[in-house]
């Protein structure tokens, strides 16, 4: 996760989704088998002495390592929230910058795992500075320019799994497969599975 904040600041920022509970699964409008819309998200407790706020989305189950879903910075510390839905475009609206996700698209791209359960980390970031960096920048690039202005983070999980990639889904096809095959179109039973 890289350079945590010290303990001289106190801890108490919290990342927040009216649209999904913690630790649970993210519900379709905001994934790529729905509309791909970023979520509504809400956080409290920003510390003093915060310049901007920065926001990274990834998925650390991703089977190439952590898989970037959503880069923003320079949010203003008076910003407690972000609507659904946010433009794709580089620069938002009282001058939030949005960089590339690993999908190389500026914005959010929604959970979209090849297979099983991953995890989703939304993480928040109040840091001591304006980021010198131009629109559309990468994590890494964010990251380095973050190093030694940290003064709290916080964190929110949530979860996703692709209909097609469920094992009832897969056991459910196959039979499907295998009704099909038993009775060719010529000779289907007079009967809807």
């Amino acid at each position: 996760m890289g350079e945590k904040p010290r303990g001289k600041y106190l801890i108490g920022m919290k990342i927040s989704s009216p649209a999904f509970v913690p630790n649970q699964f993210v519900p379709i409008e905001y994934t790529c088998d729905g509309q791909n819309e970023s979520p509504p998200l809400a956080w409290t407790g920003v510390p003093a002495g915060t310049q901007s706020l920065a926001l990274f989305v990834e998925d650390p189950d991703a089977p190439g390592g952590t898989f970037v879903h959503w880069v923003l910075y320079n949010i203003p510390p008076g910003v407690a929230s972000l609507e659904r839905n946010q433009p794709r475009r580089a620069k938002l609206r009282q001058g939030i910058l949005q960089g590339m996700n690993h999908f190389d698209q500026i914005g959010y791209s929604g959970p979209c795992p090849p297979a099983g359960i991953h995890q989703y980390h939304f993480r928040l970031y109040a840091l001591d500075t304006q980021l010198s960096l131009e629109e559309g920048a990468v994590k890494e690039q964010v990251m380095d320019a973050m190093k030694g202005h940290m003064l709290e983070d916080a964190e929110l999980v949530a979860r996703y799994q692709r209909m097609s990639t469920k094992p009832e889904n897969k056991r459910e096809f196959k039979l499907d497969e295998a009704m099909k095959q038993s009775f060719p179109a010529s000779d289907a039973p007079p009967w809807t599975p």
